[in-house]
């Protein structure tokens, strides 16, 4: 491994290992499933225009399979906090063009990762309208238009509704529960977990209990022609389905509070990831077989998407059913929002500790030694974001989230291979280079094979542009990459440190 990881190991030792495998799968996977699968169904339907939008459930599972068996090779081989920023960093050059990837990866994380922290806090109130629908009141609604040369018209949408002030509190609430020691966190995961595990398991079996093939596999005519409508529709499909897949990685970003990183990271990626495929194409497929998908279709821009699922237990078993369901899927959501904020608040703790973000970022609490300053301001983004739209938010992060960092890590990934072969490389890639190759079509897939996906494609490139802007002027202030003078290493700045 390179002297520039070598070197973050010491200031890493501020942290507790005190993550194992259990507590790793189930933080991954209730970050993967929050309200996502209970809020986008209608959605992926009307993308498809039938029950074939299982397909995007399928080929959704075999993307992120393949782009998390490239997390856990890289995992593996640099189990710090931070994930992503380390291997930028080591991949393209700590002195080099790797300073660059990392701060754009900080930078963009800004905003994306606030972004899916809001998305499950508004997923959290939209279920909560089907037991209080005064929460859907406005209190003030906007539309705001402006023009870029070149790159176009934007258009962002701002609410605040009683629904929003319930987002925000999830937040706060998330917040202060993870203001403790990590290993208080590990045990409240694995009961969220449980909670978590429970609701699905019943919605399942309601729907397999009252399952009607003749509804689930009613397919319309020229379902399955393969011409540019069904390519774009699953398009669209699939950039939901990543959506609600992603979560899978969460293990990356706090590795540095993981206990046998080298085999905890790779087998809580893939586990989590094929327990959390396996129930949602279960899960969709038995609800499919109770409500008809042509209904799908009409609540697709309807308010009464947003709690799909308490209707289909509503329908099933009464009305006290689907307020019970609702209960259990908010719980859900508040626990993904959990799980997202402790997460994201270790990678710009791991960055300002590498000299590449703000230097107040790396405070450690004195006592509990987590980095609370981090998950402050983590926290009070994303409740700022809570006043977007859902849809809004679910489609700029996947685009951003892709653009200025996946795709990067991917081709990083085959990069190191080729540089570094000599690399400690606990876990490998299986049938490599095959399932990075196919992360890579599939992104781009994402991307663009969808009706007007230039919109976010604009606010990604405005976010990159900026971000450049902003990283070159403090290089050309610090001399560093690419102004001729290469970044010091941790030793040289602190020398006294790793005596």
């Amino acid at each position: 491994m390179s002297e520039e990881i070598t070197a973050s190991e010491p200031s890493e030792k501020q942290l507790i290992r005190g993550v194992g495998l259990m507590g790793a799968t189930t933080l991954n996977m209730i970050d993967m499933i929050g309200v996502g699968p209970f809020i986008t169904m209608p959605l992926i339907i009307a993308a498809m225009g039938g029950p074939q939008a299982m397909i995007g459930w399928i080929c959704g599972a075999l993307l992120v399979v393949c782009d998390g068996l490239v997390w856990a090779e890289l995992g593996a081989s640099m189990p710090h906090s931070g994930g992503p920023y380390n291997y930028l960093k080591e991949i393209y050059g700590a002195g080099r063009l790797g300073r660059l990837m990392s701060f754009l990866f900080i930078w963009q994380l800004t905003f994306s990762a606030p972004l899916s922290i809001a998305s499950g806090s508004i997923g959290f109130a939209s279920y909560a309208t089907y037991v209080f629908p005064n929460l859907d009141h406005t209190f003030y609604a906007q539309e705001f238009k402006w023009a870029i040369p070149v790159l176009g018209e934007f258009t962002l949408n701002v609410a605040a509704t009683l629904g929003t002030a319930v987002a925000i509190a999830i937040v706060a609430l998330c917040v202060f529960l993870l203001y403790r020691k990590i290993t208080i966190v590990e045990r409240f995961a694995k009961v969220l977990w449980v909670v978590v595990m429970l609701t699905i398991l019943w919605v399942i079996f309601a729907g397999l209990t009252n399952f009607n093939p003749a509804l689930a596999f009613s397919f319309p005519e020229n379902a399955f022609v393969l011409d540019q409508r069904f390519f774009l529709g699953l398009g669209s499909a699939l950039l939901v389905a990543v959506y609600d897949y992603w979560g899978y990685y969460n293990v990356n970003f706090f590795a540095g509070e993981v206990r046998e990183p080298e085999k905890t990271i790779p087998r809580a990626i893939m586990l989590s990831i094929f327990a959390v495929a396996v129930i949602y194409i279960v899960m969709n497929i038995s609800i499919l077989g109770v409500i008809p998908w042509q209904e799908f279709m009409e609540t697709a821009k309807s308010d009464a998407r947003k709690y799909v699922v308490s209707v289909f237990m509503e329908r099933l078993y009464g009305g006290t059913a689907g307020v019970v369901a609702t209960l259990l899927i908010m719980f859900t959501a508040f626990a993904s929002v959990f799980s997202l904020l402790l997460g994201y608040s270790r990678v710009p703790f791991a960055a300002a500790q590498d000299g590449n973000y703000f230097k107040i970022f790396e405070k450690v609490h004195p006592r509990h030694r987590f980095p609370y300053v981090s998950l402050l301001i983590m926290g009070g983004i994303a409740a700022l974001f809570c006043f977007f739209k859902l849809a809004d938010v679910v489609a700029a992060l996947v685009v951003i989230r892709i653009t200025i960092q996946f795709l990067a890590q991917i081709v990083g990934l085959l990069i190191l291979r080729k540089t570094r072969p000599e690399m400690p490389r606990p876990f490998k890639m299986w049938l490599y280079p095959v399932p990075a190759l196919i992360a890579v079509a599939g992104f781009l897939y994402v991307m663009f094979m969808r009706p007007n996906f230039e919109k976010e494609i604009r606010y990604a490139i405005v976010l990159i542009v900026v971000g450049l802007l902003i990283y070159f002027v403090r290089a050309y202030r610090r001399e560093e990459f690419p102004f001729n003078r290469e970044t010091p290493s941790p030793e040289m700045i602190n020398p006294d440190e790793n005596q």
